[in-house]
């Protein structure tokens, strides 16, 4: 890494990721056996409509120095279709070596001795600031917290738009009045892909705009759109979405 003013290249932070899954992304900063043991460390991964995201705590685990390859093999199973692992040659190499360096606070693909290993969503979430991750409480998969909150339950984007968003969500066929605009729906983003299999339409998605005019243009296009069912929900970005039924839509 060039620079010598960055605090990583002082430091000589490195790291070799030796595999990944649907939950788990694996890296080493030392090669250099300690007590006839390897350090290595778990990072937790969410994957989401938008990405990857990696967990901002680790875990430390200690791998037999001679058993490296077959601990990796073990813990990133082919059978996941999310797996990947680091290259045997390279992680015999640099055994053989001894290689060391300091483990970096966080990831970046500066600090990676091997990018070209990580599938490409993984390794664009690398480089993306870490998130508090927590277990769906319908599902289990992780999801990024807070991003979907739904009858003070933590969910993944999967269930929070099949159970908002589908047949029995909050929907309403009549214009919202202003104090029901204060207990809306809240979501981090609306994905239309997960939108398509409950078969629901975005009529309408604005931001940055005075509140009441966002108001204003909600209920306007509930009062155009039709005879149907709609739900308005907040998201992240400051604006409102609405959303409309599609097979009950009338023009």
């Amino acid at each position: 890494m060039e620079g010598s003013a960055n605090d990583s290249a002082v430091r000589d932070e490195r790291a070799y990721v030796l595999g990944g899954n649907a939950g788990t992304l694996a890296f080493t900063s030392s090669m250099r056996p300690e007590n006839r043991q390897v350090t290595a460390y778990l990072l937790t991964l969410a994957w989401t409509p938008v990405g990857v995201v990696i967990g901002n705590g680790r875990q430390r685990v200690n791998v037999a120095a001679d058993n490296i390859a077959g601990w990796v093999d073990q813990t990133f199973p082919p059978d996941d279709a999310h797996a990947f692992v680091s290259s045997l040659r390279d992680l015999e190499m640099l055994a053989r070596t001894g290689w060391h360096a300091e483990v970096p606070d966080r990831l970046s693909e500066s600090v990676l001795l091997n990018p070209e290993d990580l599938p490409e969503d993984v390794l664009d979430a690398v480089d993306q600031p870490p998130m508090a991750l927590v277990a769906c409480a319908v599902c289990r998969r992780m999801c990024v917290k807070d991003d979907f909150v739904w009858n003070e339950r933590q969910l993944c984007a999967w269930d929070y738009h099949s159970s908002v968003f589908g047949k029995r969500g909050p929907w309403r066929g009549v214009p919202y009045e202003d104090r029901l605009f204060e207990s809306l729906a809240r979501a981090a983003y609306v994905a239309g892909p997960l939108l398509e299999d409950a078969r629901v339409d975005v009529l309408l998605a604005a931001q940055e705009l005075p509140e009441a005019t966002l108001r204003r243009l909600v209920n306007m296009a509930i009062e155009e759109g039709g005879d149907a069912s709609y739900l308005a929900v907040r998201t992240a970005a400051g604006g409102l979405t609405l959303l409309r039924e599609r097979e009950a839509a009338k023009t």
